[in-house]
């Protein structure tokens, strides 16, 4: 890739989730990349194309992280415990890689854009598809319900820390979990 055209997908990045999309215009990711505008449209055809590239850019970063997050789970309950104390890292923006927390970018993403059936829009979705299939690839025990209630209880923990700034919720997602197991 090259340097220009990743200081573009790193800079619209940085905007877009500080920001939003519709609030950021291609002017300011010029202005703050300081790259011209003939070199932006030579890399991506239109600001979707590099919507996607920084959807693409940050997918990428958050399974990873994740993935380290989640590394050598030995039960289910070690592995509920890893990913709530990883939440709890990135809504208190200890995370350099993933940036000052506001939200998911994918959902925030999303609800910007009414046409559930766009390119963004389904990019979003196939997220939302890779970190639930990261977490099953980790959980040492399958069991669809609890990957289930990991995924329903993660999604909530992320929108109520960025809503209500509740930076708690990954301990109460580790009770409501742990006290779900013995009934």
């Amino acid at each position: 890739m090259s340097d220009k055209r990743q200081l573009l997908v790193d800079t619209a990045l940085k905007l877009f989730y500080e920001k939003g999309i519709h609030s950021i215009g291609i002017n300011e990711i010029l202005k703050v990349s300081g790259v011209a505008k003939k070199t932006l449209y030579t890399h991506f055809e239109s600001k979707e194309a590099l919507v996607l590239a920084a959807l693409k850019q940050r997918d990428d970063i958050f399974v990873q992280w994740l993935d380290k997050k989640l590394s050598g789970a030995e039960t289910n309950h070690e592995l509920v415990e890893k990913l709530f104390k990883a939440l709890e890292e990135w809504f208190t923006s200890a995370i350099p890689e993933l940036g000052h927390f506001r939200g998911c970018f994918f959902v925030n993403t999303s609800a910007e854009f009414s046409d559930s059936n766009s390119d963004i829009s389904l990019y979003c979705q196939t997220h939302k598809q890779r970190v639930r299939q990261l977490v099953e690839t980790h959980l040492p025990t399958q069991n669809d319900t609890l990957l289930d209630a990991i995924c329903l209880l993660k999604e909530g923990a992320i929108n109520t820390a960025y809503v209500e700034s509740d930076f708690s919720t990954p301990r109460k997602c580790i009770q409501l979990l742990q006290s779900i197991e013995k009934l």
